[in-house]
C-alpha cells in the first residue's frame, strides 16, 4: 500500500476470517494504515452474498467490513494452498481468523503452526466462545450472545418481551475487542520480540461491553430488570413524548433537577419530598413523568429542545440513523468517506473513529474484488508467472486447471 503518515503504516496483517467480527477487526487496522491482505476461499466471503447491495451488486455489508483490503483466493483445502497460506504469514505482523476452535488447525494455519514459522506473529482468534471453556465448540451467531449474555433479558419495556439491540452489537464489539487486543499484543512485542495468541471470544466480550449492567450485578447479586426508555437508577433520565415525536433528557443531580422544573414551568417538584434525590426521583418516576409530559405534549420536539437547552438542560431530538449520519456534525467528523471504485462509482463507506494529531486522517479504500490481487501480492512474495501457472494447476487458486476444463 502506498504510504500515507498513518500509526499502522508498515504492518502487515493476514486476514483469514469472513462475515463480520473478524473482518471488523481487520479493517480497524487497515484504517490506520496496516496493509491487510484477505485470504478467501474460491466461494469468496459470506458477506459478499448478503443484502442490501449497491446499484453495482455490492454488498454494503462485505464494503462496510472489508475496506482497505487487498484480496487473493486461496483454497486451503489443496497443500498448494496451505504452503501459500503460510508462505504469506511468514513475514506478517498479524494473522486474524475466525473458524471455530481446531479448525484453523485442521488447515494446518493454527497458531501452533504459523508461530513455529514466524515467532513474533501476534495470531488473533475471534470465536463465539473461545479457545477453551465447555461452550468453546457451540456455533455462535450475533442473537446467540446477546440471549446468552443477558442483553436481550436487559432490553425492551418492563412489561414486555427480551429485545434484541438493533444492531450486531457481539459481532462489533467482538472486533473491537480484537484489534484492541492486537495492539497490546504489538505493544509488548516491542519489548519482548515475542509474539502471542490473543483468544477474543464473544462470550467474553460482549459481557465486557455490558459494563453497568455486569456492575449493578457485581454489587448486588440481582439480575437488572428491563426498565425501557428510562434509566435504571437516575430520573428524569429517559425518553419522554413531545406533541409530535419523542426527546430525551438526562438529569443526575439535584441542582439539574432544580432548573429543569423551573424550565418546565414546576419549580415546585425542586420541593416535593418524592423528588429530593436520584433514587427518590427514580422511585417515583411515574409520577413525575405525567407531570414531564403534561408540559412536553403541547410543544413541538424542536420547542422543547430550545427551551432545555436554553436552560442547560442535557436534551436531544431522537433521531433515526439517515438524520444523524446525514448531520452538519456527522459531516465535520468525516464519519462517512465518498471513495471511487476503478469502474468510477462512487461509495460512502465508514472508518474507525479516532483522531490522531500526529497524523493523517483515516485511510478509506474500497473493498476488493475477489481474488482482485492475487498477482501483484505473489510477485511482492518472489513467485514470477511460472511460479503462479504451477500454483493455480495445483489448486491454489481454487479448482484445478484440468478439472475446469473439463467441467
Amino acid at each position: 500500500m502506498q504510504g500515507s503518515n498513518l500509526p499502522l503504516e508498515g504492518l502487515r496483517v493476514i486476514d483469514f476470517s469472513r462475515v463480520l467480527a473478524g473482518p471488523y477487526c481487520a479493517a480497524l487496522l487497515g484504517d490506520l494504515g496496516a496493509d491487510v491482505i484477505k485470504i478467501e476461499p474460491p466461494t469468496g466471503d459470506d458477506y459478499r452474498a448478503v443484502g442490501p447491495f449497491a446499484a453495482d451488486g455490492e454488498s454494503g455489508l462485505f464494503a462496510a467490513m472489508n475496506r482497505n483490503k487487498r484480496s487473493i483466493v486461496l483454497d486451503l483445502k489443496t497443500e498448494a494452498g496451505r504452503e501459500l497460506a503460510c508462505a504469506l504469514c511468514t513475514d506478517a505482523d498479524v494473522v486474524v481468523e475466525n473458524f471455530r476452535p481446531g479448525v484453523a488447525d485442521k488447515l494446518g494455519i493454527g497458531y501452533a503452526q504459523l508461530s513455529e514459522l514466524n515467532p513474533s506473529l501476534v495470531y488473533a482468534s475471534v470465536s463465539g466462545f473461545g479457545q477453551t471453556g465447555p461452550e468453546s465448540r457451540r456455533p455462535a451467531y450475533d442473537i446467540i450472545l446477546q440471549a446468552m449474555c443477558g442483553l436481550m433479558d436487559a432490553t425492551g419495556s418492563p412489561d414486555g418481551a427480551p429485545t434484541m439491540i438493533g444492531e450486531s452489537v457481539s459481532d462489533v464489539v467482538s472486533g473491537l475487542f480484537a484489534s484492541w487486543g492486537v495492539l497490546a499484543a504489538l505493544l509488548a512485542r516491542e519489548k519482548s520480540g515475542k509474539g502471542t495468541h490473543v483468544d477474543v471470544s464473544m462470550f467474553d466480550a460482549t459481557l465486557g461491553l455490558s459494563a453497568t449492567l455486569v456492575a449493578r450485578y457485581a454489587a448486588t447479586g440481582i439480575a437488572p430488570r428491563r426498565v425501557g426508555n428510562r434509566h435504571p437508577s437516575s430520573a428524569p433520565f429517559g425518553a419522554y413524548r413531545a406533541a409530535d415525536g419523542f426527546y430525551v433528557v438526562a438529569v443526575l443531580n439535584n441542582k439539574l433537577f432544580a432548573a429543569f422544573a423551573y424550565a418546565i414551568g414546576a419549580p415546585h417538584l425542586a420541593d416535593d419530598p418524592r423528588f429530593a434525590s436520584d433514587a427518590l426521583r427514580c422511585q417515583h418516576e411515574a409520577d413525575l413523568r405525567v407531570v414531564i409530559e403534561a408540559w412536553s405534549s403541547a410543544l413541538s420536539v424542536d420547542e422543547v429542545n430550545r427551551v432545555l437547552g436554553e436552560a442547560g438542560i442535557p436534551v436531544a431530538p431522537i433521531r433515526n440513523l439517515q438524520q444523524a449520519l446525514e448531520s452538519e456534525h456527522a459531516a465535520h467528523r468525516a464519519v462517512l468517506t465518498d471513495v471511487r471504485r476503478a469502474s468510477g462509482q462512487m461509495k460512502r463507506l465508514p472508518s474507525q473513529p479516532v483522531k490522531f494529531s500526529a497524523y493523517a486522517a483515516n485511510r478509506v479504500s474500497p473493498a476488493p474484488a475477489l481474488g482482485e490481487h492475487a498477482d501483484a501480492l505473489l510477485q511482492q512474495l518472489g513467485y514470477d508467472a511460472e511460479d503462479i501457472a504451477s500454483l493455480r494447476e495445483r489448486g491454489a487458486f481454487g479448482v484445478r486447471a484440468k478439472e475446469r476444463d473439463h467441467a
